[in-house]
């Protein structure tokens, strides 16, 4: 995780050579997206892009396109998924072919030693008498074996069945089946185009066990009725005999199926023999099935010639032989369909294979439990084995899994069934463009049908948070309630209220909302804004004033919205990027109701300024475009004047060598007595990783499930801060007394020797630049920091300022964001800004200026 990388020239300092490695945990700063850090407009809520479950991936049965459009797998899996929790908590490793292949050859033989001195007859007796195994197979069945171990109440008595049969079956066919699993598993895929020939010996014989037919016991389990959902989805259950894989012979009835596996050039062969025509492909097969219907209408397929002489003779010769050809595949056939399906799957596409969705489904729900998260790719898949192998030092936990993330077969149904009503809502309000009023009434309809089952199950997990969990097990284990999802439904409906007007309504639900404190803390902030901007601005009129006049009902009622914001600056729940619109708002309602000034609050101590900018002059470096140099390519934007693009630069202190912007005001910095790093935010997770590494890794039920893991895996969610508040509030005041320095000190001793792995922290950093830092640091000022990341993790990791500075004459930290003349700055950057001189921190924004710029 932490590699050793050459320094930088252009960033020593003062003789001390400092690397920059990014972060393993991070991406790029503009890959987080966070609300604004502004205050909300009349009618807007905060929705905070925090991790929640993944939307299922539709199964639709119909055929939604060929495989065989191209010979490279599906990757829209790996490229667009979240990553599960698990991911997020090992080490980063190598996830390519090749460590792939390292793997495999590691675990078995050198595969490719034995393709030089076997025959292929020899290559195929040694494989079926040897142990075979694949990385995707074992990781298919480690997810399996694991859940069949602790959770196996949550399958019925034909799943279990399914399960056994599975194991039955040998390697090739699990193989097969595995990388189809990781492929489009809704569509068919030609068998004489899957590939696989160096790992399957006999495709026809494991393709024939897939598609073998089997029986299984009657499920005595009733699916139950499940609100929200509109119906259950066809096909997903079990009946009395399954396949692990449908037939294309079998199931591929109608043109329209059999027309859309073909690709684009062999859909212009078959329309022109059929004499229609299109601009794409949608259209091409448009045409076809409307040829074929407009012909089967007429009945001309059953003619004979001789009944349609003088027409024929008018006809061409083109349009005889046409028709002789059906008359010779198919001489009584009454529909036109029957022609072309025949032609498509016998003639260009041949047999395909489809895996079934019963057990597909039934699959997907072990690696749901699995993982904990209803998305997995194949990176899922390999990245918890290549973790086993990777040569990495782990820090000492308890590991633990526990069994009862669903207690019942039903609740884990039940929360599939709300994923999937949590996609149809985000479906009406993000993916189809503007909602019309009749969508927006259908996720409010679906609100009310979900909200007295939110209320049970609301009062079933207070019971257990009061009765039953400890150490705060339970706020990872409601993340994979229904109720989360249910909680997640009624936030939308919120702002479908306000867009609607219908602000008695949403005031209610967002009452509601606020009365529970078990599920999505990271909303609460914005609950509260939102609920006293309505008691001040909306609620006057729309309740009884009850004998007042207008004045006093709106006195009133901004007295109630003064007590929403207090309440809120007083929730622990409450993150801190929230306090400042909150305090703001107290400000205003205490003028408005001519409170004393000494009965007032006084929030001095939110030192909230605005950074202050500064000019950097340099010379700029503009390259040659149409240059083949790899430096071009690689430093400069085609695009230079485009809002954004990398810039490169001259570094004065470091004989004018080429640098990057950053580098250029570092080395300005330099010139003035600081020391610092470009890190982007890289050393104040370091900080981080140090100053509560006692905290990450305290022991709660259920976070920490392999022993590889570099955190705990609700980190990266909102569980983290609520499940451990006793031990974040006793490390901020301890930071806050000025103990960091002697906490970094024993983490150091401890494991710098073995560079443990810890998520966020980088050994690169010199010890002694960071007791430098923390003993210049304000201990409140470093706890704010500190508490802005453990609240949300996640989303808070990007937008730190580029740069890090630190003044040992002066005894001052400075924050550095960097901006050349075709940048700005995004909203995780404001929001970092926003928190950093709230906490009185000094920000400076560098606006680099090219004074003189060089063509290359």
């Amino acid at each position: 995780m932490l590699q050793t990388q050459s320094p930088a020239k252009h960033n020593q300092i003062l003789g001390q050579s400092i690397k920059h490695p990014k972060s393993p945990d991070f991406g790029d700063i503009n890959d987080f997206t966070v609300p604004p850090a502004k205050r909300l407009k009349r009618n807007d809520t905060i929705d905070d892009d925090e991790p929640v479950p993944s939307s299922p991936r539709p199964h639709p049965r119909q055929i939604p396109g060929s495989d065989a459009e191209t010979e490279i797998e599906d990757t829209s899996r790996v490229e667009n998924a979240q990553k599960t929790d698990i991911e997020t908590a090992l080490p980063p490793v190598t996830i390519d072919q090749e460590a792939i292949d390292d793997y495999e050859v590691n675990v078995w033989t050198d595969r490719t030693t034995e393709r030089l001195i076997m025959s292929h007859e020899e290559r195929m007796i040694r494989r079926s008498e040897r142990k075979r195994g694949s990385i995707y197979v074992d990781a298919f069945n480690l997810a399996l074996n694991t859940v069949l171990e602790e959770e196996s109440h949550l399958f019925d008595k034909a799943e279990m069945k399914v399960f056994e049969i599975w194991r039955g079956l040998d390697y090739e066919t699990q193989y097969l089946y595995v990388r189809l699993f990781l492929r489009k598993t809704s569509a068919w895929h030609r068998i004489n185009s899957l590939g696989y020939e160096n790992d399957i010996g006999y495709m026809g014989q494991a393709i024939a066990v897939l598609q073998t037919t089997r029986k299984l016991p009657v499920s005595l389990t009733d699916a139950d009725d499940n609100p929200g959902e509109l119906e259950a989805p066809k096909g997903t259950s079990l009946e009395a005999t399954f396949r692990f894989a449908d037939k294309s012979e079998e199931e591929i009835t109608s043109l329209e199926e059999a027309s859309s596996l073909l690709k684009l050039d062999e859909l212009k062969v078959l329309a022109k023999e059929a004499k229609v025509q299109g601009r794409n492909k949608a259209e091409l097969l448009k045409a076809l099935q409307n040829h074929s219907r407009r012909q089967s209408g007429l009945g001309w397929v059953c003619l004979r010639r001789s009944d349609t002489e003088s027409s024929t003779r008018s006809t061409g010769t083109a349009r005889e032989d046409f028709e002789e050809s059906i008359k010779d595949q198919n001489p009584t056939q009454e529909n036109r369909d029957d022609y072309f399906i025949r032609k498509i799957m016998h003639d260009i596409t041949g047999r395909c294979i489809r895996l079934s969705l019963a057990p597909l489904k039934l699959f997907e729900r072990v690696h749901l439990v699995f993982y904990r998260s209803t998305e997995w790719t194949e990176k899922s898949l390999t990245t918890i084995i290549l973790a086993q192998i990777a040569r990495r030092n782990f820090p000492e936990f308890i590991v633990s899994r526990s069994a009862n993330i669903f207690p019942s077969r039903s609740l884990l149904l039940e929360f599939e069934a709300a994923v999937r009503t949590q996609f149809r809502v985000d479906n009406i309000l993000e993916f189809n463009g503007p909602p019309s009023p009749a969508q927006l009434q259908e996720i409010l309809d679906i609100c009310d049908e979900v909200y007295p089952r939110w209320r049970a199950l609301l009062k079933e997990e207070q019971q257990k948070e009061d009765d039953v969990y400890e150490s705060g097990e339970g706020a990872y284990l409601r993340r994979l309630s229904p109720a989360w999802v249910y909680t997640r439904v009624l936030h939308k409906g919120t702002s479908i209220h306000a867009k609607l007007k219908n602000y008695k309504k949403e005031h209610k639900l967002l009452d509601e909302l606020l009365a529970q404190g078990l599920f999505h803390a990271s909303r609460r902030g914005a609950w509260y804004q939102r609920k006293a901007l309505l008691e001040e601005h909306y609620m006057p009129a729309l309740t009884p004033a009850e004998n007042r006049s207008d004045d006093m009902q709106g006195k009133y009622w901004r007295k109630i919205a003064l007590q929403t914001c207090e309440v809120g600056l007083e929730d622990n729940l409450v993150h801190i990027i929230y306090h400042y619109d909150l305090q703001k708002r107290v400000t205003k309602l205490e003028k408005s109701l001519k409170i004393p000034k000494r009965a007032q609050h006084d929030f001095g101590h939110v030192r909230l300024t605005k950074p202050s900018e500064v000019t950097i002059e340099g010379t700029r470096v503009e390259m040659d475009t149409s240059s083949k140099s790899g430096l071009g390519r690689r430093n400069s934007s085609p695009h230079p004047n485009r809002r954004g693009a990398k810039t490169i630069w001259l570094d004065p202190l470091e004989d004018e060598a080429e640098c990057s912007v950053e580098a250029m005001c570092l080395s300005h910095y330099r010139s003035q007595g600081w020391k610092g790093y470009h890190c982007e935010g890289s050393i104040v997770r370091t900080l981080f990783g140090y100053l509560f590494y006692d905290v990450l890794f305290t022991y709660i039920p259920n976070v920490f499930q392999t022993p590889y893991q570099t955190c705990p895996l609700d980190l990266h969610t909102d569980a983290f801060y609520p499940s451990r508040l006793s031990e974040i509030n006793h490390r901020l005041a301890e930071i806050a007394n000025g103990e960091a320095e002697t906490i970094i000190k024993r983490v150091w001793d401890e494991h710098a020797e073995r560079k443990t792995c810890i998520v966020g922290l980088d050994w690169t950093y010199a010890l002694e630049d960071l007791l430098e830092i923390v003993r210049l640091f304000d201990g409140q000022a470093l706890g704010t920091i500190c508490k802005v990341i453990a609240q949300d993790y996640g989303q808070r990791g990007g937008g730190v300022p580029d740069l890090f500075l630190w003044h040992m004459e002066r005894r001052e930290i400075m924050f550095a964001e960097v901006k050349s003349e075709n940048d700005r700055l995004s909203d995780t950057q404001r929001l970092w800004i926003h928190v950093l001189t709230g906490a009185g921190i000094r920000v400076e924004l560098c606006n680099a200026v090219a004074k003189k710029v060089i063509h290359r």
